[in-house]
């Protein structure tokens, strides 16, 4: 019987762990990533009770004239003049029990369109992110790396 009881209770906490972990790695999603392509750094911090991230560096922050890089593929055209560094890449991310976000959406200026999307921290530190139309099954993932947060800004 006390065996039965010691095993029991060894389950229960190995399920335990790993929920624990996730938790903890929702709050780890919080700081800069420098996305998989390389060519932006994003900083991703809580918005109230849900998570958001603005673009804080590009690799290429200007133009061949030397002004600002805009948003000028934006499906909405009031958006198109404003400039893509210091914008909202992602948000309203909502953080589920398991420790993943959840139900928020990305932005590519690459395309100009908003994306639902998904995200977490897996256990080698780097962030998985994916968006999506519709549901997640169409969409494209991405890999971001953690980056120190001093990165000279735009």
């Amino acid at each position: 019987m006390k065996s039965r009881l010691s095993a029991a209770f060894a389950a229960v906490l190995g399920l335990s762990a790993p929920a624990a972990a996730l938790a903890q790695n929702a709050e780890a999603a919080f700081g800069t990533w420098l996305v998989e392509n390389r060519n932006a750094i994003v900083r991703i911090s809580p918005c109230g009770d849900k998570a958001c991230g603005n673009i804080v560096w590009l690799a290429e922050p200007r133009d061949a004239s030397g002004a600002a890089k805009l948003d000028f593929r934006n499906e909405d055209p009031a958006l198109q003049s404003r400039p893509i560094c210091g914008m909202a890449m992602i948000g309203d991310f909502t953080r589920g029990s398991d420790g993943r976000w959840s139900d928020g959406f990305i932005y590519n200026p690459e395309e100009g369109k908003t994306y639902k999307s998904n995200m977490h921290v897996r256990e080698d530190g780097a962030l998985y992110v994916r968006g999506y139309v519709g549901v997640s099954l169409f969409g494209k993932s991405q890999t971001w790396t953690r980056v120190p947060d001093d990165q000279g800004g735009c």
